[in-house]
């Protein structure tokens, strides 16, 4: 069963928060870049660029961020082995004495934020971190918080949070969904 806890329209009100949040903390938009974390959290990053543009009249760079390496919970697919499938990071820009944003979709135990830092560092030394999420539904297992957060979404772990973005999914979206028993 699922329930949707945000529409497109809800969703687009929620990135725009985040945007002035990220604005205000920051003080402008002096030396900040965007990361995105694949898959979703990408195009969640290109809307926030796209609307600081519509804010404050400059590009901001926006990165994508591949942490399959990085990760300490995933397995192949193809045969189950401890070897992740890796996919492309493409930052396209220098993140040294950076103010990054990274950005993703949800966030819950923390271990895929884990994950992200180290890819991260690997990139560069950047000035600061800050973490922008659209859903945060807690069970964190590392001290991991987010600084940005669209919604916050308490959940049972018989549950999980479903995000649809248009540009994969064909629509906009944040649906509550139990998790089916085995």
């Amino acid at each position: 069963m699922a329930k949707e806890i945000y529409d497109a329209m809800a969703m687009k009100r929620a990135l725009t928060r985040m945007t002035y949040e990220i604005i205000e903390k920051n003080k402008g938009i002096d030396g900040i870049v965007l990361v995105g974390i694949k898959t979703r959290g990408i195009y969640l990053a290109q809307r926030i660029a796209s609307r600081l543009k519509q804010l404050e009249g400059a590009n901001i760079p926006v990165g994508e961020l591949d942490i399959s390496l990085y990760r300490d919970d995933l397995t192949h697919e193809a045969d189950n082995t401890k070897e992740p499938v890796v996919k492309k990071s493409n930052l396209g820009f220098n993140i040294t004495d950076k103010h990054v944003i990274l950005v993703d979709d949800v966030l819950f135990t923390g271990r895929t934020i884990r994950a992200a830092l180290d890819a991260l560092m690997d990139q560069g030394r950047p000035k600061t971190i800050n973490l922008a999420v659209l859903v945060d539904r807690g069970h964190r297992e590392l001290p991991i918080r987010a600084d940005f957060v669209g919604k916050n979404i308490p959940t049972s772990l018989d549950e999980e949070i479903a995000v649809y973005v248009d540009e994969v999914d064909h629509k906009d979206g944040i649906e509550l969904r139990d998790i089916p028993k085995k």
